[in-house]
């Protein structure tokens, strides 16, 4: 599917030397969290669509594209404040957590150019940085029913 861009995001994707550089957003999103946690990769806040994204360092990988496997990026936040830390302790390492990147403009933060929800999976913990795995469920190839009548599980029938 093909993505439409505004113009003036389309010139910053191009240009060698962009006038104003993308922002992305981070949105982590799990049921034990009162609010989402919410960070921008920059050096200063930006409220975007009315949501303070605060300013913390975190890299990204885009999602691959390789045959026979789902896509997959990889996240690192940097662990300043420990926040994530205690929120993975209490949520079980983050067991069905998502995470929404958005990449915007500085000069229009409420427009979002481009966004991605991915399941966050394989999480772990060092005192600088917490990784984690984004991927979709593998919905496809999930057993359809509970139980399949084959012949080791229903002998009688067969």
């Amino acid at each position: 599917m093909a993505r439409t861009y505004t113009p003036q995001y389309r010139q910053t994707i191009n240009a060698l030397s962009a006038p104003e550089s993308r922002l992305l957003l981070l949105q982590i999103d799990h049921p034990a969290l009162s609010a989402p946690i919410r960070v921008v990769n920059d050096t200063q806040d930006v409220t975007s669509n009315g949501n303070l994204y605060q300013a913390l360092a975190f890299s990204c990988s885009v999602p691959d594209d390789q045959q026979g496997q789902l896509p997959q990026a990889h996240l690192e936040v940097d662990n300043v404040g420990r926040d994530l830390t205690q929120w993975l302790e209490v949520s079980q390492g983050g067991l069905g957590a998502t995470a929404t990147l958005l990449e915007i403009l500085r000069s229009v933060p409420d427009l979002v150019e481009w966004s991605i929800t991915m399941d966050m999976t394989g999480m772990s913990i060092t005192p600088q940085k917490v990784t984690a795995l984004l991927s979709f469920l593998d919905t496809l190839n999930q057993q359809a029913v509970a139980v399949q009548y084959r012949p080791d599980t229903a002998p009688g029938l067969f």
